[in-house]
């Protein structure tokens, strides 16, 4: 009776599960070692502020962030949750692709810890940002379409619209990965769907998750738009999409991987049993040749190696059908072995596990600066609550405070209360939706802006404090680092306003 217990529990789907819940307690138990990203303050103070979009983004991650504020309050480990278990059901998602392609509880531990160890995975379970739950929703339409290829059941369709809808809520990059599934469709047999009401129930089902966000847009005269071309611009122009190829093999799949994954590309374009899933490697090549061609950032493919790694798993379980059994054990111990030096090495890199400017915190520093940008924020709050405490009280009913990026005012936003502070302004991104207050403020503390930059702003402004941190490392945060006091803007407000608009 005990053994057949023990079977009963031991199916494939709990082993995933198993290891979908183990990659959520790695996250929860390292994700609280720096701080805040300063991408993820953002997020956080738009949770605050909830709106059917933002510039920077769709409302749906921020709409989660709300969520977790309201259960847990706000901590590093608690707005992390939901990023940690999205990335917990794509190692799943990945292991069942696996299955559905025909591979058996083997392959689908291969698939399944081959996807998880992706350093960009990685990064993304330890984050609140948008691009977690992009990378989730891709993942999920690749699943989805593979269950639709394998029944032949055009319902499938509608499941596959709703995803792509809440993707279109979560990042606008959904549609490069829409892109692929179109013209999958177009040049496969999945053309057949083209008359089924269930195709075109699931286009109308995504158009209609993603409406709140498309009648924002046009309300704000698809404002979104102009800030992608400029960040894309300023992303071109310092170099960001230079790498991308080589970042393919390096990030968005682990290079201890890479066999797997071209392996399931040839998989569903050359394998006997895998050209009935070819939509899936067109998935993959089109948006792959959409970035490559208009210079998008590598991480933008990520989200599309789960599907490929899952068909090579199958694939190279197909090999080993073929090879005796001393051969099959030497395949399967070089596959354990490079799937855990893989998965060493990638987690050394991109979890949140190095002690400050320890020697593995120099090299990940070189790799990414994930964890730099993590580094000195609450320093540079208290030094502003310090500046703030420090003005003649007839000054401060009426001060403010000016933030050059909007990931500084977010910082301000969560934090001040516990000094007093007011909330802080910037003409930064979403922030200059906001405003700059009625009645605008009249003596400002001044966080991110050069010298040159308030002196042609305000009449007169001092030096009042430097943002440091205890390490000395350096980010973003301290370029540039003085934070100065400021009175008499030259311009009136809204001109003003309209003159210090930035994308960031």
């Amino acid at each position: 009776m005990k053994s057949s217990k023990s079977n009963t529990f031991f199916t494939d789907a709990n082993i995933l599960l198993l290891l979908g819940f183990a990659l959520f307690l790695i996250h929860m138990f390292t994700n609280h070692q720096y701080g805040f990203h300063q991408d993820e303050m953002v997020v956080l103070d738009n949770a605050n502020n909830l709106d059917w979009g933002f510039i920077e983004y769709p409302p749906l991650t921020p709409f989660l962030a709300r969520i977790e504020l309201t259960l847990f309050g706000l901590s590093l480990v608690s707005a992390r949750t939901f990023s940690a278990l999205a990335q917990s059901i794509v190692m799943v998602l990945a292991g069942l692709m696996a299955r559905e392609l025909g591979g058996n509880r083997r392959t689908q531990i291969v698939a399944a810890v081959a996807a998880a160890i992706a350093p960009i995975a990685l990064i993304q379970g330890a984050q609140i940002q948008y691009v977690t739950f992009d990378f989730l929703w891709s993942v999920l339409i690749a699943y989805l379409v593979i269950k639709l290829l394998k029944s032949e059941n055009p319902r499938w369709w509608l499941a596959i619209g709703a995803v792509i809808g809440l993707g279109m809520m979560t990042k606008y990059t959904t549609v490069m990965f829409v892109a692929g599934l179109v013209g999958g469709v177009l040049l496969t047999d999945a053309r057949r769907d083209l008359k089924s009401p269930w195709l075109w129930g699931g286009v109308v089902l995504s158009l209609l998750i993603f409406l709140p966000n498309l009648l924002w847009q046009i309300q704000h005269q698809f404002i979104s738009l102009e800030f992608l071309s400029s960040i894309h611009a300023r992303d071109v122009a310092i170099g960001r999409a230079d790498g991308y190829l080589l970042e393919q093999f390096l990030f968005c799949a682990n290079p201890a991987v890479i066999p797997v994954w071209v392996a399931g590309l040839i998989y569903y374009f050359r394998d006997q049993n895998g050209k009935r899933y070819c939509m899936i490697g067109w998935m993959y090549v089109i948006p792959f040749l959409i970035y490559l061609f208009t210079q998008g950032r590598s991480y933008y493919l990520a989200p599309a190696y789960p599907m490929l790694i899952a068909a090579g798993a199958v694939a190279w379980e197909h090999r080993l059908a073929s090879l005796s059994p001393d051969k099959v054990r030497s395949r399967l111990s070089t596959m354990s072995y490079t799937l855990a030096i893989g998965a060493i090495l990638g987690g050394a890199l991109a979890l949140p596990i190095a002690p400050i400017n320890s020697t593995l915190w120099n090299i990940t520093s070189e790799v990414h600066d994930v964890f730099t940008e993590q580094i000195g924020w609450h320093e540079m709050i208290e030094t502003v609550g310090e500046i703030y405490a420090e003005l003649p009280e007839s000054e401060k009913a009426q001060a403010g405070i000016l933030a050059g990026e909007n990931d500084e005012a977010a910082a301000l936003n969560l934090y001040g209360d516990e000094y007093g502070l007011p909330k802080a302004i910037s003409a930064s991104d979403t922030f200059w939706l906001r405003g700059y207050g009625n009645p605008p403020p009249e003596t400002l503390i001044v966080v991110g802006y050069s010298s040159a930059d308030v002196n042609l702003i305000f009449e007169q402004c001092q030096v009042a404090g430097t943002i440091t941190n205890l390490y000395g490392v350096e980010n973003d945060l301290r370029d540039p680092p003085n934070i100065y006091v400021c009175r008499g803007p030259r311009l009136p407000w809204d001109e003003l306003w309209d003159r210090l608009q930035r994308y960031s």
